[in-house]
């Protein structure tokens, strides 16, 4: 008898359609109401996505999953609630989301820094929601949960991790065939992480009943995953990256990007209806692996950017990592055939946009000017002695956000400005609002945009944010939370605005307040949407006087 090892994962749901991802310990057929779908197998593991259609819009349904008609999932001995579909209803719509979640023990004492337990890391966000979805009504449930980068760290895994990674590799491991210790190495590895990240009882619970959508950042496959063209040469001479990037792109198309797909998109891609009638995908998914890092970071590559619709919102999730151009004097955060698509995305008829990318489309503080500046200098403004020197600074300093690709942050700041707008009839009305979401940095903040006039063309009139969340579980150290704060002071912004103009860089015409924050602390944030209004939570985690996770209002606003 097969049994399942992970999962069942509740990862697309629409009005009328859900998916259901697993992972079992053998070839099998896997049923979920009824609906059944054959494993396909990846380097010895197995994989199925059950694909439900023709289902009753704004239904709440529970289900179980059977393994070769054996029952597998809930648990026999499971006390918590019992997994359901909710499909959706074109109501109000709740978005819990957040990125940065690292994997260690639950259990306290909690402390503040790394280097004296892993638990420095601090209390579990998600683990700390999924505690209190199990006193609430499923009516009260987030309709979907949106992890945007770091789901997983290749590069500075667990204790547990390390541990098992030496006894495969053995103590004394070829430093030319493999990665230092605490990275992984392969699609074997991979795999190690992703089992550890989702395998708790409450957020393997939390996964069956709350939909999920995900994108990576760079730690789901290397810290700087392509900041630069010197860094991509420089990796690509490492003789172990070969086979790391493989696995990483490997494991997050079975793991996470398959589930962000919707069934008609899952046909018209091929992909997964291929791989389970050959059965053993590995030597097919390698391949694609191979020829999507060939293609990176220039034009070409595998699409990873997608949407989904959800009630009132449209939301559009954008790949700013495997997309890079980083061709010195044409660098864009995605290249133009995927810029293609988000903009068609983005500019459909919803009450309420979102738009998420895996790192900050504008920094506060002197954080977007150094940005802006190092650009300028890595691309000559300074002399072409000053070029190498910029690309350094750029790594050290992890200089790489939508700034720091500055026509991309025009081309962003152009979008927004033209989907808020009211155009000519018979176009449809602006969205109330459009949020940009994101996270990566550590810290999080809401911040405002205000638009200049333009003589002659209307005003935008969407109410238009930012919101960054991060982490939800990998505090900064004290260290690294003061070097950020520097930069976010009124000394760095004087630094970073001293820098801009030295460098000639104009200044840009968009305006970003900071109404919330920045909170240096474990958090999720929650967006609530209905058909006018729309509303954010985030929420702090932290331990109570017992030592037991808590969430703590942070910031409340309006949107």
């Amino acid at each position: 008898m097969q049994r399942l090892l992970l999962g069942p994962m509740l990862r697309h749901v629409s009005r009328t359609t859900a998916t259901i991802w697993v992972e079992t310990d053998g070839p099998a057929v896997v049923e979920v109401c009824g609906r059944t779908a054959r494993t396909f197998e990846v380097c010895g593991h197995h994989y199925a996505l059950v694909i439900l259609e023709d289902l009753e819009p704004g239904a709440t349904m529970p289900y179980e999953v059977r393994v070769d008609g054996e029952l597998c999932w809930p648990p026999a001995a499971s006390t918590l609630p019992a997994s359901v579909i909710r499909t959706l209803d074109g109501g109000p719509t709740r978005i819990l989301f957040g990125s940065c979640r690292a994997a260690a023990p639950h259990e306290p004492p909690w402390t503040l820094e790394l280097d004296h337990d892993e638990r420095g890391r601090g209390v579990d966000a998600l683990h700390a929601h999924g505690l209190r979805m199990l006193g609430q009504p499923p009516e009260d449930w987030p309709h979907l949960l949106l992890f945007i980068g770091d789901q997983v760290y290749a590069d500075d895994s667990s204790p547990q991790t390390r541990e098992r990674v030496k006894a495969r590799r053995g103590e004394e491991a070829d430093a030319d065939r493999y990665p230092p210790i605490t990275e992984v190495a392969d699609y074997e590895e991979y795999t190690w992480l992703y089992h550890e990240s989702w395998s708790a009882e409450i957020e393997r619970w939390m996964f069956s009943v709350v939909p999920s959508a995900m994108v990576f950042d760079d730690h789901d496959m290397i810290d700087d995953w392509n900041t630069s063209m010197s860094w991509v040469e420089d990796i690509r001479k490492k003789p172990w990256w070969q086979e790391r990037v493989i696995g990483a792109l490997s494991s997050y198309w079975v793991y996470q990007h398959l589930g962000n797909l919707a069934p008609d998109e899952i046909r018209s891609e091929g992909m997964l209806d291929r791989f389970v009638q050959i059965g053993d995908a590995t030597q097919a998914l390698r391949e694609w692996a191979v020829e999507s890092e060939k293609f990176t970071p220039v034009p070409g590559g595998y699409p990873f950017s997608y949407s989904r619709d959800l009630g009132p919102v449209r939301l559009v999730v954008v790949d700013s990592r495997n997309g890079r151009v980083l061709t010195p004097g044409q660098r864009q955060m995605v290249d133009d055939g995927e810029w293609a698509f988000i903009r068609d995305r983005a500019d459909q008829p919803c009450e309420h946009l979102v738009i998420a990318t895996s790192i900050p489309v504008v920094m506060p503080g002197g954080l977007h000017e150094l940005e802006h500046w190092n650009e300028r200098v890595s691309e000559g403004a300074w002399g072409r002695w000053f070029v190498p020197v910029g690309e350094k600074v750029r790594l050290a300093l992890d200089l790489e956000d939508w700034s720091a690709f500055h026509d991309s942050y025009l081309q962003m700041m152009e979008l927004l400005r033209e989907v808020s707008t009211v155009g000519e009839d018979p176009s449809p009305d602006p969205p109330e609002t459009v949020t940009l979401v994101s996270g990566d940095v550590h810290f999080s903040f809401r911040a405002v945009a205000t638009f200049p006039d333009r003589p002659g063309l209307p005003a935008p009139t969407s109410r238009v944010h930012q919101i960054v969340n991060s982490p939800i579980r990998n505090v900064l150290a004290t260290r690294e939370r003061r070097a950020m704060q520097l930069g976010l002071s009124r000394v760095g912004k004087w630094i970073g605005r001293g820098l801009r103009r030295a460098s000639g860089a104009p200044r840009d015409e968009v305006r970003w307040d900071v109404e919330e924050g920045p909170f240096f602390a474990n958090h999720m944030c929650l967006l609530e949407y209905s058909e006018r209004t729309a509303r954010m939570v985030l929420e702090r985690a932290h331990p109570d006087d017992d030592g037991q996770p808590l969430l703590t209002v942070a910031a409340d606003a309006e949107l």
